[in-house]
């Protein structure tokens, strides 16, 4: 991995993997989402 020289390239750093996490969490909490519905969908036969 290349060295940070400067404020720019450590805040361009750090933003990308912000959103990386952010892109992470997302998809954390759908999958969560769905695994909380399981049971409905199971009653009701919706999927």
């Amino acid at each position: 991995m290349d060295d940070i020289y400067t404020l720019q390239e450590f805040m361009l750093h750090t933003k990308s993997i912000t959103y990386i996490l952010m892109g992470l969490g997302v998809l954390a909490l759908c999958w969560y989402w769905w695994f909380l519905s399981a049971k409905d969908r199971e009653q009701n036969n919706v999927w």
